[in-house]
């Protein structure tokens, strides 16, 4: 094999290679980016719920308390 041939094939052995790096760092930026969106929505989704819960939990308080107040007559 000449040395020109050689040359050829080193440089189209760097380009792939060079293509396959470029192409598995594209594939693990895509799936860092959809963790990182699931992992934001799934706090979100957690972060409404203990609100809700919170919510709830405030307003049978408040429903616990006016009854409460009832019974020992500071309502009517």
């Amino acid at each position: 094999m000449s040395g020109k041939n050689f040359q050829g094939l080193k440089e189209q052995a760097e380009g792939a290679a060079k293509d396959a790096a470029n192409t598995l760092g594209q594939a693990t930026q895509d799936a860092v980016n959809q963790i990182t969106d699931a992992s934001q929505k799934a706090i979100d989704k957690a972060s409404k719920t203990a609100q809700d819960g919170v919510e709830k939990a405030t307003g049978q308080a408040a429903d616990a308390l006016s009854g409460l107040g009832k019974k020992c007559g500071f309502k009517k």
